[in-house]
């Protein structure tokens, strides 16, 4: 599955959600969010829209890696 191109920081907290990130602060136009599923994880999310490919990739190897999936699996789950 491909990384969806067109995808807002805003879209993208949405969709984390589903696996338990929650917003615990923001700084400017940088939004932090929390999980404590599979140990505490923090990632922070632009919220630009579109969000650009490389960063979006990044974010997701990040929760990826943390919820020990491949890319692919997490693609899945969130698309």
């Amino acid at each position: 599955m491909k990384i969806p191109r067109d995808l807002s920081g805003k879209d993208l907290i949405q969709r984390l959600k589903l696996l338990g990130y929650e917003p615990t602060r923001q700084t400017g136009s940088h939004i932090r969010l929390t999980t404590y599923k599979n140990g505490e994880h923090h990632i922070t999310i632009p919220n630009h829209d579109p969000l650009r490919i490389g960063t979006l990739s990044s974010i997701i190897s990040l929760v990826a890696e943390h919820f020990n999936l491949s890319k692919e699996e997490l693609l899945k789950k969130l698309f």
